[in-house]
């Protein structure tokens, strides 16, 4: 009886081993880290796609002006204010003008006096021409006479010596003339100097704008350049828009783009691609689009946050998969691919991407041909899958 009870246990020892081992194996291959990988799949699928591009980017203007003065000084008056509208050509406000009126009327004296001297120096000309003219006239008539012997050498000698210092004495008015000349024009060249100085204390707008921000109040003392005013023309706003250089591709100035300022987010405005910049940032991966606006905000900051969808031409036909299957493998974009039961990594060609996640193939794949959205595991090639969701 004592044998068939142990005969009993060993029986029962022996199944209770098979169901552990049974039970992890089955464990092992249906759940464990020997199981396929669930993954959700899709079919890569012919559609007409209506690609565009999103980015995010703020409000500034192409044309802005920084208006400041020419020298050091201090601000006398300021007639503007931030957030007024200004014409071309109105003065914003006035630098003070320091000993500049002095200058100007010890300059314009000076003109005065340049021109009395040239006055004089004019006449000095007119008296000498005319005094070697007559010298001259009886130096020739003596030649004639001393030719004919009706005259003395010593005569004629004496003639001609008087029109020589005529000639001198003219050849001397005649550069006094130039230098009393160059004496006016230095004079006048100051005068104009310090009138431009005098003008170059108004502030003006160069432009029809809005006035965006005032940098120094009356009494301040601001530096040659430094800007006492900020203007911008409001035609020229658009928004610097920051895009992935994955999807810049594509984008071509003048296509449409809807922009939604942050700051008025229930209203969309249209717009379009104004220029493509050329230097991108190498850090964050992006690119430069400058998107212009079809109608000007009616109120507006310069740095407000938008957001930018650039539309782009359409794809009629195009073999497209879900977004989340394109993956980046050693340097290469591409899907994987399943194939009875297993994934084999499928290198592609990209084209556009939509904002809904549908991405173009443009080689690679064929319709019908089922790839990985979603896997529960990392994938390597020649895993096994088990395909639990379909999009």
């Amino acid at each position: 009886m004592n044998l068939n009870l142990m005969n009993l246990k060993r029986c029962v020892i022996a199944v209770c081993i098979l169901a552990v081992s049974g039970g992890a194996g089955w464990f092992l291959l249906a759940r464990g880290p020997l199981a396929p990988a669930k993954v959700t799949v899709a079919k890569a699928q012919l559609k007409n796609l209506e690609p565009s591009v999103f980015g995010i980017g703020t409000v500034e203007a192409k044309d802005s002006y920084a208006i400041g003065p020419t020298q050091a000084g201090r601000v006398l008056t300021v007639l503007a204010d931030e957030g007024d509208k200004v014409r071309a050509g109105q003065i914003l406000g006035e630098m003070d003008p320091g000993d500049l009126p002095q200058q100007l009327q010890s300059a314009t004296a000076e003109v005065a006096e340049a021109q009395d001297d040239l006055a004089l120096s004019e006449a000095q000309v007119k008296s000498a021409s005319s005094q070697y003219e007559l010298a001259q006239a009886e130096a020739d008539r003596d030649e004639k006479l001393l030719a004919a012997g009706a005259i003395a050498q010593q005569a004629a000698d004496t003639q001609q010596t008087a029109a020589s210092t005529a000639k001198a004495n003219l050849d001397a008015a005649l550069a006094s003339q130039a230098a009393a000349q160059e004496k006016v024009a230095q004079a006048e060249a100051d005068r104009s100097a310090v009138v431009s100085q005098l003008a170059n204390l108004k502030l003006i707008s160069p432009v029809n704008g809005i006035v965006v921000s005032l940098n120094a109040d009356p009494g301040t003392t601001v530096v040659a350049g430094q800007a006492v005013f900020d203007v911008v023309d409001p035609k020229t706003l658009w928004v610097h828009t920051r895009i992935d250089q994955s999807q810049f591709d594509g984008i071509a100035v003048g296509e449409p783009a809807s922009i939604v300022l942050r700051s008025k987010p229930d209203q969309p405005i249209g717009g379009k691609v104004a220029r493509l910049e050329i230097q991108g940032d190498d850090v964050t991966e992006e690119r430069f689009v400058d998107v212009s606006f079809d109608t000007i905000p009616s109120t507006f900051s310069l740095g407000d946050l938008a957001e930018v969808t650039i539309e782009l031409p359409s794809v009629a036909d195009a073999l497209a998969v879900p977004s989340a299957a394109v993956e980046r493998v050693n340097g290469q974009d591409g899907v994987w691919m399943v194939q009875n039961g297993q994934v084999q990594f499928r290198p592609v060609t990209l084209g556009v991407r939509t904002l809904n996640g549908e991405t173009q193939i443009v080689s690679g794949l064929a319709p019908g041909d089922v790839v990985v959205v979603y896997s529960s595991k990392q994938l390597r090639a020649g895993m096994k899958v088990k395909e639990e969701g379909h999009l």
